[in-house]
C-alpha cells in the first residue's frame, strides 16, 4: 500500500508483488480459486477487465443460441501461466475450457493451479502450441466443438515496442503516485533505464512478428479451416486502428457474420472482436 496525493492510502500499482497479491485476493474472495501463482516476470492479468471479457461473450452467446443450449467449452488461445480466463470463466458461467499454450512452463504453471484447487480437473484442460507460427492447427482436433474461442493477442510488434509501452506505462505510474522525492526519482530512472511492466509479461505474450495485426489475421485464415466447429471465434483488438486491417482479412474468407463490442475499464478502452462461419439459422439450432 501507499498514500496517493491526497494522502489516501491505496494500492501501489506500480508495485509487481501489489498487483500480483491484489489478484491473489481477487480470486480467492470473488471467484473461489484458494491456491493461486505464477512465476515472476508471467504476465499478471488484472482481474476486472479480464471478467469483462467474459461477460460480454455471455451476452453474445445468449443472443445466438436456444437457452437449452449444450454445455458450453471455450478454447483459450495463449492462456498462459495464469489460466485467468478459464478461472473466472468455469466460476461464473460453468463453463468448460481447453487453455492453449506455446510455452511449456506457463502450461506448467497453469497445471499446478489447476491440481492445487479441487474441482477444476474436470472443468479444465490444457494442450500445448507445439508451432510457434500457428494459431488453431494443431490444437482444433477432429471432433472438437466450441462455442467460441477467445484470445488476448499480444499487441506490440517487437521488443522494442513493448519497451517503449513499458516506458509509457511507468512514467504515468510516477505521475499518478506524485513521486517527488530525489530517491523515487531515481528508481523511476531506473526502470526507464531498464523498462518492465507492473503486470510483467513473457516475450510471447507481449510482441509478436507483425503486432496483433499480424497475429489476429493469421487467426481469421486459420479459422476458416475450422468453420463448423467454433460457432464464434473471437479476440481482443486492443488498437483501434487495427481493426480496417483485421477487417479486411474477415472478408477474404467465407464468414457469414462479424460482430464488434466496444469495451472499457476505466481508463483502458478496448473492443471485441468476433466472427462466425455459421448462418444465423444455424448459430440458433447449435
Amino acid at each position: 500500500m501507499r498514500l496517493n496525493p491526497l494522502g489516501v492510502s491505496t494500492i501501489d500499482f506500480a508495485n509487481p508483488a501489489a498487483v500480483k497479491a491484489l489478484n491473489q485476493a481477487l480470486l480467492m474472495s470473488c471467484y473461489g480459486v484458494v491456491h493461486w501463482d505464477i512465476p515472476a516476470e508471467f504476465l499478471c492479468p488484472p482481474i476486472p477487465g479480464r471478467v469483462d471479457y467474459l461477460h460480454y461473450l455471455a451476452d453474445l452467446l445468449a443472443t445466438s443460441a436456444h437457452e437449452k443450449q449444450p454445455e458450453v467449452r471455450v478454447l483459450d488461445i495463449g492462456t498462459g501461466a495464469n489460466l485467468v480466463y478459464p478461472l473466472l470463466g468455469q466460476y461464473e458461467y460453468g463453463w468448460q475450457f481447453v487453455g492453449v499454450d506455446t510455452n511449456p512452463a506457463a502450461l506448467a504453471n497453469a497445471q499446478r493451479i489447476i491440481e492445487a484447487n479441487p474441482g477444476l480437473e474436470q472443468r479444465i484442460s490444457l494442450r500445448q502450441q507445439r508451432d510457434a507460427h500457428a494459431i488453431f492447427d494443431g490444437i482444433i482436433k477432429a471432433g472438437d466443438q466450441f462455442s467460441f474461442s477467445m484470445c488476448n493477442p499480444p499487441f506490440h510488434a517487437s521488443l522494442q515496442e513493448a519497451q517503449a509501452g513499458a516506458r509509457r506505462k511507468w512514467s504515468g505510474l510516477a505521475r499518478s503516485a506524485g513521486q517527488q522525492s530525489q530517491s523515487r526519482n531515481h528508481a523511476q530512472a531506473k526502470h526507464h533505464q531498464q523498462p518492465r511492466l507492473n503486470f510483467g509479461g513473457q516475450a510471447a505474450e507481449l510482441y509478436c512478428d507483425g503486432g496483433e495485426v499480424g497475429f489476429i489475421t493469421r487467426m481469421v485464415a486459420e479459422s476458416a479451416r475450422y468453420p463448423s466447429q467454433c460457432l464464434w471465434f473471437t479476440t481482443l483488438v486492443s488498437k483501434a486502428e487495427s481493426l480496417s486491417a483485421v477487417k479486411r482479412a474477415l472478408k477474404q474468407v467465407p464468414v457469414q457474420s462479424v460482430e464488434v463490442i466496444e469495451m472499457a475499464q476505466g481508463q483502458k478502452q478496448s473492443r471485441i472482436l468476433a466472427w462466425s462461419f455459421v448462418e444465423k439459422a444455424g448459430r440458433r439450432a447449435k
